[in-house]
């Protein structure tokens, strides 16, 4: 039996290559990818190699978005057993430092995330993971839901980032997949109003579509008489858009950063102070899979409303590059275990 991967050996090509055969440790079981999600991560170490202090220095794996099958158990694991569908949290952390132990595990040092140098990714027919990165979903759920819990994830997290409260009014700026995902999950919160701002026409009608008020972006003004806004999930990472979206925020208001500048953010400080706002940081997630899974088989999240565009294993480079070639698109998905017949290469 082969175990086929999409390696990046280098900067901008894919090429399918033969990996060795994951073989689980005490507390690892293997597991069977059957889906996984592309991340602006992943387009960005196929296209520009690094992600902050995140280096590409040699061939990898990417993918972190992902769910499967459990075809195989190490020892002393007592959590999944062979055949179960599950979810994967991507994040393997030490689980004894500082911060691990008081429940910080997103921050630990030592953690090694899926497609994040120098660890390799998902998309492969079958990898061993953690029994405790496994969280098991019901047959409801597809494996594609499933893999979308990650992503999900990041809005739970900013939901809770962001002390969002039954009764707040919303607004998420960026209507790309997290902030549809986000937006969903603080209407699911209880939000009273959610409000979806961006430039895109497509990503506007999708979140139209939910159900959700869309504004385009940067057309109402800033300043007194259009705060209107309890919280803030500022998902678009674009230049200027935190700074426009804390002016929409009452009196202690406060504000979640999931998307990230690419330049140096500037602030206003002194004339929000008087305002008393909050603004806090997003670093992925922690703890987040129960209530992801709980969202979506309950039907309260419909992550699969981001897909639009499915590709096989083989097809990996169009779907690490859709966003630049097809602009109304959102989420793509992979699937691992669909490969064409005659490959060549291998890795070692």
């Amino acid at each position: 039996m082969t175990n086929v991967a999409a390696v990046m050996p280098e900067l901008g090509r894919i090429e399918l290559q033969d990996v060795p055969e994951p073989q689980p440790a005490p507390r690892e079981a293997v597991v069977q990818i059957e889906a996984v999600g592309v991340c602006g991560s992943d387009t960005a170490y196929y296209t520009h190699g690094r992600i902050g202090d995140w280096i590409v220095d040699g061939p990898l794996i990417l993918g972190h978005e992902v769910a499967g099958r459990v075809i195989a158990v190490g020892d002393r694991v007592t959590r999944v057993a062979v055949g179960d569908r599950v979810a994967i949290e991507p994040g393997r952390p030490c689980r004894d430092c500082e911060d691990c132990l008081a429940g910080r595990y997103h921050l630990c040092s030592r953690l090694e995330f899926l497609a994040t140098p120098p660890y390799d990714g998902a998309l492969v027919q079958r990898l061993a993971m953690d029994e405790r990165n496994l969280f098991v979903v019901p047959d409801t759920m597809s494996y594609e839901e499933a893999a979308l819990c990650e992503p999900l994830s990041v809005g739970i997290w900013a939901c809770r980032r962001a002390n969002l409260q039954p009764g707040d009014r919303v607004l998420v700026s960026g209507a790309g997949p997290v902030g549809v995902l986000a937006a969903q999950v603080a209407r699911a919160l209880g939000a009273s109003a959610v409000t979806v701002s961006d430039v895109s026409d497509f990503r506007l009608e999708k979140a139209r579509s939910l159900g959700f008020d869309v504004e385009r972006s940067g057309e109402v003004p800033e300043g007194p008489g259009h705060e209107e806004f309890d919280v803030l999930l500022e998902c678009s990472g674009a230049q200027g858009v935190l700074a426009q979206g804390l002016w929409r925020l009452r009196n202690a208001g406060r504000a979640a950063m999931v998307g990230m500048p690419k330049q140096d953010v500037a602030l206003p400080l002194s004339r929000l102070n008087v305002k008393e706002i909050t603004v806090a940081l997003v670093n992925r997630y922690a703890h987040t899979w129960p209530t992801a899974i709980a969202l979506v088989a309950s039907g309260r999240v419909n992550v699969s409303t981001i897909v639009t565009h499915r590709f096989p294993l083989e097809g990996t480079e169009d779907a690490l590059t859709l966003a630049s070639r097809v602009p109304d698109s959102l989420k793509a998905v992979i699937s691992p275990n669909s490969v064409p017949s005659d490959r060549s290469g291998g890795r070692s």
